[in-house]
């Protein structure tokens, strides 16, 4: 009986041992590639059962879309899928062309509205000006319809015919025109600011633009130039190969602009300039902000880390991840990190935790210990751990919740159009500066309007007060509620006369783009940028220029009140989606 158990015992045992061994055998064979398949099995699998069997009908396309994006989102922000129905703004992404009318459009009614008219396309050659409301095109009405789905039906290939429909004053106007190219200009404006300073605004790394950049360099060159501004605020950068391309400007052959470094070997590489600068002596400030980002780090990292020029502005926005896209089935497209890049010192420039952005979605703050530092060219010391911190830093200062208010609630922009129409015949900036008979006349609007709104103030009183209904103290101190009730209500007439100038500023802004585009709305406004006087301070002060470059010296930070021309459009309208048709 003994011996019986004893071999049961043994096999028992060996069949243990066994099936661990077989166990963990085939725990080495599920390699990467079987659990892939695997996965996808189950993925497919589920999705079978769920058409088949899911209470109501499944829309194929939205689904699986809705699964491919999420799946990417746990990776980082910037790898995208583009199905077949997005390529036009896959192509506006990486060449800023498309087919269309050239204008903005933007929601928040019944219809969308035309917000801002590009100077020379079809729809300024047509008449078409910002404020219309847009409510047919091809005789299809367009009440209710998605901003997306409106750009749509404006978009086409170069040369078809195209009717519009719009409302302006309360009639409907047609308008017949032919859909062109359309090319965003990535520099929409350069000048002369004064007689030493030419200035850059440059917005966007799209194919090409390098050329746009030098064009503007000659052409400020024949006014013989002390020093140049460089504008890069609100610049979501582009093609990696146009960053080297605009840092070869200003320094000369064999420096290493960036390198960029991922899994796969063919996307390491190093990117150096090949050419002789443009001008590798004359003094430069680069302008940036939170929103400037990718490429347009590299440029302002570059010229940084080489001490090339001053960076004047706040922290950029830390994107120092490379993509680059790859064809897909059906027409599709996939945008994929591939590698980080590095710039001249060696830094990288991606914040270290996407998890804790700011509100406009830059590099949120990154604590002391996970940040490294390195040299640039000349010894100073630079910082990584997300974006580009200025070497003249500047903070912003935001705006009045009663200005944020009109702006973002279209009340500047519809004052903009009633005015431009009741003004036909103004013919220069300077005709612009608005009188106090106009101001009041906006007051009038809003009255008629019946705007309204609550500060934050109020509504955390409110807030105050019905908590304290709800654990009974309202009663008990209901005297001193309403005393603070009545001291914190804010007027409009008061709020008006508060923040008048800055009001005033908001309004003459928008009315300078209706009358003469974006070229002149961003001459307007850097007249009184703080960020672009403060550029041209330094600049000035060849000793304080030179002394930043040689790390001798720091400078106190200065409140600005514009982080960049036409700072108020970068503003998006909550609820709203704006498109380039």
């Amino acid at each position: 009986m003994k011996k019986m158990r004893s071999c049961r015992l043994i096999i028992v045992l060996s069949l243990l041992v066994f099936g661990g061994v077989c166990v963990g055998f085939f725990a080495t064979q599920e390699t990467r590639d079987f659990r892939i398949a695997k996965n996808l099995d189950i993925f497919f699998s589920l999705f079978r059962e769920l058409n088949t069997f899911y209470v109501d009908e499944i829309n194929p396309d939205k689904v699986i879309k809705t699964s491919i994006d999420d799946m990417l989102k746990s990776l980082d922000p910037y790898t995208v899928y583009y199905p077949e129905s997005e390529a036009d703004e896959f192509t506006f992404m990486t060449t800023g062309k498309y087919g269309g009318i050239g204008s903005l459009v933007r929601g928040g009614g019944d219809y969308v509205t035309i917000s801002e008219v590009y100077k020379g396309f079809p729809a300024d050659l047509a008449g078409i000006k910002a404020g219309d409301l847009l409510k047919k095109v091809d005789g299809v009405l367009l009440k209710g319809i998605s901003t997306d789905k409106v750009s749509e039906k404006l978009k086409g290939n170069p040369g078809t015919d195209i009717s519009v429909t719009v409302e302006r004053s309360g009639k409907d106007l047609d308008f017949k025109m032919k859909r062109e190219k359309i090319v965003i200009p990535p520099v929409p404006y350069y000048g002369m600011i004064d007689s030493n300073t030419g200035y850059i605004r440059f917005t966007t790394f799209t194919q090409g633009c390098s050329q746009d950049v030098k064009n503007a360099l000659v052409a400020l060159k024949a006014n013989n130039p002390k020093q140049i501004i460089l504008d890069l605020r609100s610049n979501p950068g582009g093609l990696l190969t146009e960053a080297v391309e605009i840092v070869n400007f200003f320094v000369g052959p064999g420096n290493e602009v960036v390198s960029t470094k991922g899994k796969v070997n063919q996307f390491d590489e190093e990117f150096k300039t090949t050419k002789a600068a443009f001008d590798d002596k004359i003094p430069v400030a680069i302008l940036i902000n939170s929103g400037t980002a990718s490429a347009a780090e590299i440029v302002a990292g570059a010229i940084q880390d080489l001490d090339r020029g001053i960076i004047v502005g706040q922290r950029s926005y830390g994107k120092g991840l490379v993509q680059v896209t790859r064809p897909l089935s059906y027409n599709t497209q996939l945008k994929v990190t591939t590698a980080k890049y590095y710039i001249p010192s060696g830094r990288c420039i991606q914040a270290l935790d996407f998890s804790h952005p700011n509100a406009d979605g830059s590099v949120g703050i990154i604590p002391d210990s996970l940040i490294s530092e390195f040299k640039t060219k000349n010894g100073r010391t630079v910082k990584d751990g997300g974006g580009i911190t200025p070497d003249v830093p500047i903070l912003p200062e935001t705006l009045s919740q009663v200005a944020s208010e009109l702006y973002i609630r279209n009340f500047i922009f519809d004052f903009a159009t009633k005015y431009y129409w009741a003004h036909p015949d103004i013919k220069t900036p300077q005709q612009l500066a608005l009188s106090d008979q106009d101001y009041a006349d906006f007051r009038d609007f809003l009255i008629a309007r019946k705007f309204d709104y609550k500060t934050v103030t109020e509504q955390s009183l409110n807030e105050l007060i019905s908590n304290a209904k709800k654990e009974k103290y309202y009663d008990l101190h209901r005297d001193l509620f309403n005393e603070i009730e009545k001291d914190i209500t804010h007027s409009l007439d008061q709020d008006l006369s508060i923040f008048k100038p800055e009001i005033k500023e908001l309004l003459e802004e928008e009315l300078v783009s209706r009358y003469f585009y974006e070229d002149g709305a961003i001459a307007w406004t850097i007249k009184n940028d703080e960020q672009v006087n403060k550029a041209i301070e330094v600049l000035n002060n060849k000793e304080k220029y030179s002394s930043i470059l040689s790390g001798k010296t720091g400078l106190q930070l200065v409140t600005q009140k514009d982080a960049s021309p036409v700072s108020h459009k970068k503003i998006q309208n909550k609820g709203e989606i704006a498109a380039s048709v």
